[in-house]
């Protein structure tokens, strides 16, 4: 069944998109990323325009987020207080972004910026992500647990806060300035920014690993909520229909993924996130790089061959 989408100009299988929006609200539930670096690049193979897709995919990341913090909410594994923080910085750092993405729509550049973004990031998170796993993996299985600072400059900054349910002590500054990179991220690339997030709160901030989820995915719903506002407001770039078939997947995919996270092992999820996040980061970049099969010549017509 052939769904025609009228801002993308393009016509897709209703249930290739239902299919996909299930498969990344299931990733959105398990790790707690709003399954933006998955869902957009997938947008692009499908034929949809990468201005469309971005602001599109968001309207997804914000209906799976939501389903997927209310499990969480339920299991109290939320820092409200630290989302909060995250969010401010968020909030201000899509504003920059949606400018920024505006500016580039205008000089005609917007396309290969998102895409080189993809390229970048998801190679460099794919990477660490995966060296990080392997190790995790490794020292499981020789029974020896990671090593973690209790103390570092993180800890030494001005303006601290009490975040009661991360059980910590530290400066507001690095909250802040990780929100609004991410914040930055999600108006560019449509993204919620959990797969740089997620880490940062890990091994930056310290939180522990059980609040972690449900924290990023509270601060995504807001931000990516208002990365989408702006865009529609803006760029016109938002396609209803297709936020709507990505939407009803993405709401019971989250569902699944909450459920199963709690029962597989994390080093092992690991490790399937990060090679799916290499694979599609190796297709972008091949994409970029392959003469593609139909080619279009623009010419002026009587014009001298």
């Amino acid at each position: 069944m052939q769904l025609y989408l009228p801002i993308a100009e393009v016509s897709v299988s209703l249930f290739l998109l239902l299919g996909l929006g299930v498969m990344v609200g299931i990733l959105s539930g398990m790790f707690g990323v709003g399954g933006g670096f998955l869902i957009t690049p997938l947008l692009f193979f499908l034929g949809i325009p990468p201005a469309v897709a971005v602001a599109t995919g968001a309207n997804q990341i914000v209906a799976s987020s939501v389903s997927a913090v209310l499990a969480h909410l339920r299991r109290k594994t939320v820092d409200l207080k630290m989302g909060t923080v995250l969010l401010v910085g968020g909030l201000g750092g899509s504003g920059v972004g949606v400018w920024l993405f505006n500016y580039l729509k205008e000089a005609g550049q917007v396309d290969l910026l998102v895409r080189l973004c993809y390229v970048v990031f998801l190679g460099i998170i794919g990477g660490l992500m995966l060296i990080e796993s392997l190790r995790a993996l490794l020292n499981a299985q020789k029974g020896k647990r990671g090593k973690r600072k209790s103390h570092g400059w993180v800890h030494g900054l001005p303006f601290k806060m009490r975040f009661r349910a991360s059980g910590l002590y530290i400066s507001a500054i690095p909250p802040l300035l990780v929100g609004a990179a991410v914040g930055v991220l999600a108006a560019i690339m449509g993204v919620g920014g959990g797969f740089i997030m997620v880490p940062a709160m890990i091994y930056l901030l310290g939180m522990p690993t059980k609040v972690v989820v449900g924290t990023s995915l509270f601060q995504i719903i807001f931000v990516t909520a208002f990365t989408t506002i702006m865009h529609a407001v803006t760029t016109q770039t938002v396609d209803i229909f297709l936020a709507l078939a990505l939407i009803c997947g993405g709401v019971v995919g989250a569902q699944i993924g909450t459920a199963l996270g709690s029962r597989l092992k994390a080093e092992q999820l690991r490790i399937l996130l990060a090679l799916l996040v290499c694979a599609v980061c190796v297709k972008l970049g091949l994409d970029l790089v392959i003469e593609p099969t139909e080619l279009y010549v623009i010419s002026q017509e009587g014009a001298p061959e």
